[in-house]
């Protein structure tokens, strides 16, 4: 009721206003001059007033109601038509005075008025403009903006009002008023409406006041603006007059340009800064277009330079600016190619651009307003670049390669930013749109394809991983797309780069949501999901255009193989991803049937294998897909098997598309939310396959394979039970399981295949996927256990929980355990049987003795052979082949090796190689000679009584046909010069022509190690005066301040050595030993290790001989040794054994296995307190010295080292207190009881409990004093 009230009201209201209007203005009742018809119009169909807002008006319904006579009707008609003016013209009035969303109301309401009393609505605007002369400004501009949307409104308007209101318009356009432009737009606005009605009459006006010589008004440039970029304002048939009479007054502006003053005005409005630098003014847009033009039409080439010299030479910091100069160079190229390339080659080497590309990049935050004109000069290159290529067309293909060589530079050496990579883009996607546009296009190669390719992956490489917020991503696809068939086709490393960086920017982008949330934080949201969709329509679009210009299947196997590593992905939505677009692949390439016929699929085992592995994954969509992909892949390989059909004609690739460049994006599948519809109307007999589950697909598709596809099926399914992913392995593990159950009784190499279970079986995790790979054991065991058996055989020492597992499935089945039994005992019969024991032979100990030499050379000789199977390919995998599992041919060879010597009367040489870490140089082939060398050397330097039997087999193997083992003959018999047992073999003559002969060897490395051989002291005894006499000036370098320089000198010394061999050092044999155990506590790791390993080979080569004074330096070095035991550096820990064990060898001390073994292996407090042990028992006259250089250490640094050395005082208190405590001072007690208090926090409880009765030991003897 309220509201039925409020309306009457304002009814009443406006009823009373409209008569006082009517009553102040006379000349309303004037407004009857219409025509007859649009009186009975009005009439017969009254106006909605209750559509304005208005009830009508209750003499209106008197006046209806009376129709008796004619004078009556008349004036019927009359108080209706003044009524309505009036309520027009109050409109009018109200809005210059009404906020905005009142304006567009009253707008509204005068709209549906003119579109029933059109000829009463434009006589009211006309006369309210000529009535109220005295309105203002804005108010004007509000009824032009009305006057527009009726003119617009309006399918016919009279010549009368045609003329008023052009007349109007015309008058205002040029006004100048506080609005400044938006008052002139306004007006300039209503003459665009105008031409809808009266083209004629506008085109003529614009012809005459732009070619009257004087620069025309900025609104006339606007309405030229607007009718260039908007056809909407014109009618068909006034379009093509349009662009005729824009081109004959191009022609005809010509020459203006010759006009200093219109060449001055046009240079400025095109340069004059607008309202807002981002918006380009249809003005402004114009002028450029209009520039264009007229410079296309010149003639005169020196015209043509100087004014596009003049544009370029203006300021570039506006986006808008640098695509209207790129415009107008593009127009200008229509005619004048040469001139516009020359006048761009000369702006790229001028001093401005030049500089720009230098410095700007230098100092982003201090650029002046002279450095921002410039800042992005290399962005209008390239757009004009591209705009010459768009507008060129077919002229442009000569010069393509000439204008990608100056976008890639532009590209390469600009400072990198938002604008640069757009104008990158735009002005590559307008050159490659030329080019395809271009017939002629295939029959050109282009050489700067690559170069580009390599821009774009850069570019994309670069792009933000975890945001989709530009449409960069598409925008270089869809370039790729289209270069994909230019000449040269891309080369397959290139592709296989582009794809991966193409897969890795787009299918690892967050999920949706993810793009969208962080959308949210920008004050300008893009449209995600449109951006998210148009960049997979696009990759699906590129692997199209790849397959369309080689649709064969190798080309299809290529694609695919960079999309496995995604189909594998543990993200959800990055599998999801990758198998929509293998969906969308198949399924483009089954509707087109452009794949070739004439090669055979490549590796379609693994392809279904993953399919059916998703077929069974955790998402829904995953299922759904894989499902569909499936189905388009049966029906692919049904075609390609159909060998008996006829090859059906398959089209072109330029028509594979058809005439829409984007027409294959209807093959996207994109990345649905829910389960995609199984495909309808499949114009194939095999569509069945698409209504099928998964196993019944896959049973499908399987059947139909030959017996090599099924195998790499089988391998693929194997290779997912070592997945990470536990649904993966259970996918796997099913999958394999339906395969073998179909065709598990014609497969080959299923041993190997058992043995690949065996290795994941330890690593599967969950019950189901173990029992399922159990059960394909037991389902091969029905027609393959001679080879599974053998296999099994090759794992089964020791027997393990797998192992055990596998051999009960082998014969889960009772028919196939009577046929392993008997299997097994067949290999019993087949091993060799032992030596008689019982038949009174006898072997002498040499026998087995010369047996095992035998194995040594040829242990030696096989470890080579092995490293050259597995001598990686590359260099930088030979990292991984070093970290490979344990139980491979290297580490079995290897432990043999070790075996071999460690039980025959070698561990002497084994403990050698073992305290060196010398195993690890048996584990490549780089450094196996030096594996083989230290090996011998250890020989020799043991006196090892085998060297002379050893020499026996090796000089044949000299002569061997295998170069392996000449090679390990030679580096033995290079090491074994320096032994004295050589010459019992050999004579030295005949040392020498062996390695002579072995100088003529093809083997590059035998050659050299013969003339390292060559020179051995052996054959020149000249040589050790003079490598003795470089010895002093060696030892003065060790106190160079470089650790490189001093490590060096300590290796160079140690080398000399070795070439002294049993000559030894000597008279410099003691200084050497003094100053090389100066360095055992320096700070730099590599000196203490270097001094160490020299120390060690000093002793080595002293050990036959009168010790003197060389004795004590070895005692002496004894305690710092052991305790750098406890070192931080690992290789200091290494020569610390070493060099330990070395010089207890020297000085007799036993047992010396037991002191290997601890040194080797043993790491507690029994080790420790068993080599203290040693210590004292075999250098009891050294107790003092010892004793104090255990407290000196106490003043290290290193925490473990000052541990050992408490520790070792302590074990030297509990069996001599007297002694210590006599040799202790109050300040070594004092430091030795703030060490042990440390200690008693050790982690270790052995040591918390020994520091705690040392600790009162110490304190006893601090207080004797006292008492």
């Amino acid at each position: 009721m309220d509201g039925q009230h409020s309306d009457r009201s304002r009814s009443r209201t406006s009823i009373d206003r409209t008569s006082s209007a009517m009553s102040r203005n006379p000349r309303i009742f004037s407004h009857v001059s219409v025509s007859t018809k649009e009186s009975s119009t009005c009439t017969q169909e009254p106006p909605d007033y209750a559509s304005w807002g208005q009830e009508s008006h209750p003499t209106t319904f008197l006046l209806c109601r009376s129709k008796s006579s004619q004078t009556s009707l008349e004036h019927e008609l009359f108080m209706e038509e003044a009524y309505n003016s009036a309520i027009c013209f109050k409109m009018l009035r109200d809005i210059g005075t009404s906020d905005l969303l009142q304006t567009k109301y009253l707008t509204k309401k005068i709209k549906r008025m003119a579109q029933r009393c059109p000829n009463l609505v434009m006589e009211t605007i006309h006369d309210y403009f000529k009535d109220n002369p005295e309105i203002s400004c804005r108010h004007r501009l509000r009824l032009f903006e009305v006057l527009v949307t009726v003119i617009g409104t309006l399918n016919v308007l009279e010549e009368t009002w045609q003329k008023c209101f052009m007349q109007l318009a015309l008058e205002h356009m040029t006004k100048s008023t506080e609005l400044d432009d938006i008052y002139q737009d306004a007006a300039s606005n209503v003459l665009l409406a105008l031409c809808r009605h009266s083209w004629p009459a506008v085109a003529k006006h614009l012809e005459t006041e732009l070619l009257t010589g004087v620069f025309p008004h900025r609104s006339l440039l606007y309405v030229m603006g607007i009718l260039f970029s908007q056809e909407k304002f014109l009618k068909k048939e006034d379009r093509e007059s349009w662009k005729d009479l824009l081109s004959q007054m191009t022609r005809k502006s010509v020459p203006f340009l010759n006009t200093d003053v219109w060449s001055k005005e046009l240079l400025w409005a095109i340069t004059k800064a607008g309202r807002t630098q981002q918006e380009h003014a249809p003005e402004k847009a114009f002028l450029f277009v209009y520039y264009g033009l007229i410079l296309q039409a010149e003639e005169n080439s020196t015209t043509v330079r100087t004014h596009l010299k003049t544009l370029l030479e203006t300021s570039h910091q506006w986006d808008k600016q640098r695509e209207g100069i790129a415009l107008t160079v593009g127009l200008v190229a229509v005619r004048h190619l040469d001139d516009a390339w020359a006048i761009l080659e000369q702006f790229g080497r001028s001093t401005p651009l030049r500089w720009s590309l230098q410095n700007l990049s230098l100092k982003p935050h201090t650029q002046s307003n002279k450095d921002l004109r410039w800042k992005w000069a290399s962005s209008t290159m390239l757009l004009s670049y591209g705009q010459m290529a768009a507008w060129a067309k077919s002229h442009i293909l000569p010069w393509v390669d000439n204008i990608l060589s100056r976008m890639i530079f532009y590209f390469r050496f600009s400072s990198w930013d938002e604008t640069l990579k757009q104008s990158f883009l735009t002005s590559i996607s307008m050159l490659v749109g030329a080019i395809s546009r271009s017939e002629g296009a295939h029959s050109y190669e282009f050489s700067q394809t690559s170069e580009l390719l390599e821009c774009l992956m850069t570019l994309m490489e670069k792009e933000p991983q975890d945001t989709l917020l530009t449409s960069v991503h598409q925008q270089v696809i869809r370039i790729v797309s289209s270069l994909c068939a230019l000449r040269p086709p891309i080369d397959v490393e290139r592709k296989s780069r582009l794809l991966s960086i193409c897969f890795r920017s787009i299918l690892a982008l967050p999920q949706l949501d993810a793009l969208e949330k962080q959308a949210c934080l920008l004050l300008e949201q893009p449209n995600i999901q449109g951006l998210y969709s148009q960049t997979m329509e696009a990759l699906d679009h590129m692997l199209q255009c790849f397959m369309v210009q080689n649709p064969t299947v190798n080309e299809l196997h290529f694609l695919l193989s960079h999309l496995y590593i995604w189909l594998t992905s543990e993200k959800t939505h990055e599998r999801q991803r990758a198998v929509h677009r293998c969906t969308a692949l198949f399924k483009f390439l089954n509707h087109k049937q452009c794949l070739s016929t004439k090669e055979n699929f490549i590796r379609v085992g693994q392809l279904v294998a993953m399919l059916g592995i998703l077929c069974q994954d955790s998402d829904s969509t995953i299922q759904c897909v894989s499902l569909e992909a499936l189905g388009h892949l049966y029906q692919l390989l049904m075609h390609q098997k159909a060998q008996e059909t006829p090859e059906v004609e398959r089209e072109s690739p330029r028509e594979l598309f058809g005439p829409d460049a984007d027409g294959a994006v209807r093959w996207s599948s994109g990345d649905q939310k829910g389960c995609p519809p199984i495909p309808q109307g499949m114009a194939s007999k095999d569509d069945s396959i698409f209504y099928m589950s998964s196993d019944q697909a896959l049973q499908a598709i399987t059947n139909h394979l030959e017996m090599a596809e099924l195998t790499d099926l089988i391998w693929t399914t194997i290779d997912g039970l070592g997945s990470t992913s536990s649904s993966w392995v259970q996918a796997a593990a099913d999958l394999l399981l339906l395969v073998i159950q179909e065709h598990g009784d014609s497969l080959a190499t299923v041993g190997k295949m058992g043995q690949a279970i065996h290795q994941h079986l330890c690593a599967i995790q969950m019950p189901q996927a173990k029992d399922s790979a159990l059960r394909v054991i037991t389902l091969l065991a029905r027609n393959h256990i001679p080879e599974l058996v053998a296999a099994f055989l090759d794992f089964s020492t020791p027997l393990d929980s797998q192992a055990f597992r596998l051999w009960r499935a082998l014969g889960a089945e009772q028919p196939a355990s009577y046929l392993i039994l008997t299997v097994l005992l067949a290999w019993l019969q087949k091993r060799p049987l032992p030596p008689s024991v019982g038949d009174g032979s006898s072997y002498p100990k040499e026998k087995s003795y010369l047996r095992s030499l035998a194995l040594f050379l040829a242990h030696l000789a096989q470890m080579h052979y092995i490293l050259e199977l597995s001598q990686p390919t590359e260099p930088e995998q030979e990292q991984e082949v070093q970290e490979v599992a344990v139980l491979n041919p290297q580490s079995t060879s290897l432990e043999a090796l070790k075996s071999l010597l460690s039980t025959t009367g070698h561990w002497h040489d084994f403990a050698h190689l073992e305290l060196q870490s010398a195993w690890e140089y048996f584990t490549s082939i780089h450094t196996y000679p030096q594996a083989v060398g230290l090996l011998a050397r250890a020989m020799v330097q043991n006196h090892c009584t085998q060297i002379k039997a050893v020499l026996g087999y090796l000089l044949p193997n000299l002569q061997s046909q295998q170069e392996r083992e000449r090679k390990t003959a030679i580096l033995l018999l290079v090491e074994f010069l320096y032994s004295p047992a050589l010459l019992e073999v050999l004579s030295k003559q005949a040392a020498l022509t062996v390695l002579a002969q072995s100088l003529q060897d093809p083997s590059s490395e035998i050659r050299v190690a013969s003339l390292q051989g060559l020179g051995n002291i052996l054959f020149h005894p000249e040589k050790e005066s003079l490598l003795q006499s470089q010895l002093p000036a060696f030892l003065n370098g060790f106190f160079q301040k470089s650790e490189a320089v001093v490590v060096g000198i300590m290796g160079m010394v140690s080398d000399v050595l070795h070439r002294l061999g049993m000559q030894g050092a000597g008279a410099q044999t003691l200084s050497i030993a003094i100053n090389t155990r100066y360095f055992f506590d320096d700070e730099q790791d590599k000196v203490r290790a270097a001094a160490m390993a020299l120390f060690g080979d000093l002793v080595a080569t002293v050990a036959d001989r009168n010790l003197r004074g060389l004795r004590t330096q070895v005692c002496q070095s004894m305690v710092p040794l052991l305790l750098h035991l406890k070192d931080q550096c690992p290789a200091v820990v290494t020569q610390a054994k070493f060099t330990f064990y070395r010089c207890a060898v020297l000085l007799r001390w036993q047992p010396r296995h037991t002191l290997f073994c601890t040194l080797a292996w043993e790491n507690g407090l029994s080790a420790r307190h068993f080599l203290w042990t040693c210590l004292m028992t075999h250098s009891q006259e050294e107790f003092s010295i010892h004793l104090s250089q255990a407290i000196n250490y106490l003043h290290s640094h290193h925490r473990h080292i000052k541990t050992w050395a408490a520790l070792f005082i302590g074990y030297t208190t509990c069996y001599q207190p007297q002694a210590v405590s006599q040799m202790l001072s109050d300040k070594d007690i004092k430091l030795l009881s703030s060490t042990f208090k440390d200690l008693k926090k050790d982690p270790e409880p052995g040591i918390r409990e020994f520091a705690t009765r040392q600790l009162l030991f110490f304190w006893k003897v601090s207080a004797r004093p006292n008492q």
